[in-house]
């Protein structure tokens, strides 16, 4: 035998050539401090709620901003139905306050004979009426309907006052003298709506308006005010017994019987109530708000009108001149005028402050018509 055999190498167990792991260790956990921690990401499903989240508040916000947008155009329509309702009244009311002056002016014309009465008083029931008309086509906010069905016989109330003094006054056309006192009843009934018409408006129209803007919370609006009377006593029966005479005399070409006068009672320097006196020199501070009140005074037994006073402060070269007038003065009654904005007086020197009531018809005496006072105007103490 040989010892080929034992050259003979079995290949079938050779061990494979060593590989390098391609996987990367995992890197330890350091005991201690270390680096930063990587941010923990949310779990799967997380970010899609928070967008739902944010929509949903955003919708909420979007839903409130236009609730208060729409409760905005509500509240500025409501204001604004309040005051276009309010200015059509104010009109309404400032004509009726017009009409108003307009009779006093009728009931206080010297000389005015019963026919110009009638025939006025007719002419102002007309006007009038026309503005109950305009207050009747009104559409008020639905809390102020029961107010302006109150303002519209406020009105009404003129209306039927001014026709029923006409006819009271052609009713009395015949009466005489001695009947005096039951005319001036008969147009004192009558003259009774007018002044209530002002009250029917303030109690039933303006408070109660004003209570409902204060309650639905509407600021800046004006509730108007009507004052068609500026003579409460208009409906008095010794007013109208006194407005009977002097008319009745006008009409028949005369004047009542009786006296017939006005006298001035005192001159008073204003802001200090300082009486000035026709005998001895008045010592006068010129303030910037000073004024003369003069006080006048019926002296006659009969019902007076439109009476003139003229103030006179002698200055050189021109005199301070200024003119008043007394509508109405009932016998033994007093009435004031006040001069203002008079200017500047003389200082210093001795001047004289007059005062002339013009003489109304029939006046015998006018001895008191005029007043003389030595004045020194100072510029303080």
């Amino acid at each position: 035998m040989t010892d080929r055999g034992d050259d003979i190498e079995f290949d079938f167990f050779d061990e494979p050539e060593t590989r390098e792991d391609t996987r990367r260790p995992r890197p330890q956990k350091k005991q201690g401090g270390g680096g930063p921690r990587s941010p923990a990401r949310p779990p799967h499903g997380f970010a899609p709620l928070l967008r739902l989240v944010g929509l949903i508040a955003f919708a909420i916000l979007i839903v409130v901003l236009l609730v208060l947008w729409v409760q905005s155009c509500q509240g500025a329509q409501k204001h604004s139905r309040y005051s276009n309702y309010m200015g059509k009244v104010s009109t309404i009311s400032h004509d009726s306050d017009q009409n108003g002056r307009k009779f006093a002016a009728l009931m206080t014309t010297p000389g005015a004979k019963l026919a110009d009465i009638v025939a006025g008083l007719n002419g102002l029931a007309q006007l009038q009426q026309q503005n109950v008309a305009a207050a009747e086509q009104l559409r008020p906010p639905g809390t102020l309907r029961a107010e302006n069905t109150s303002m519209i016989q406020a009105l009404q109330l003129t209306v039927y006052g001014l026709r029923g003094l006409s006819d009271a006054f052609r009713q009395t056309s015949g009466f005489k003298v001695d009947q005096a006192a039951q005319a001036g009843t008969l147009l004192a009934a009558q003259a009774q709506r007018l002044t209530s018409s002002d009250v029917v408006w303030e109690d039933f129209f303006h408070s109660p308006s004003v209570a409902v803007l204060k309650q639905e919370g509407i600021g800046g609006v004006v509730v108007p005010e009507m004052n068609f009377v500026s003579n409460p006593d208009v409906a008095s029966t010794t007013f109208q017994t006194q407005v009977f005479l002097r008319i009745h005399g006008a009409s028949t070409g005369g004047t009542p019987g009786g006296l017939h006068g006005t006298g001035i009672v005192s001159t008073v320097a204003l802001p200090k109530n300082q009486q000035l006196s026709t005998t001895t020199e008045n010592t006068v501070v010129a303030s910037a708000d000073l004024a003369f009140q003069v006080n006048v005074q019926d002296t006659g037994d009969s019902q007076e009108v439109s009476i003139q006073v003229t103030l006179t402060i002698q200055k050189s070269p021109t005199p301070i001149v200024k003119h008043a007038t007394i509508e109405l003065i009932n016998p033994g009654e007093t009435q004031s005028v006040v001069f203002r904005d008079l200017g500047q007086p003389p200082f210093g020197v001795k001047t004289t402050v007059k005062v002339d009531v013009q003489p109304v018809p029939g006046e015998k005496s006018t001895a008191n018509n005029s007043a003389e006072y030595p004045v020194i105007f100072s510029l303080g103490g």
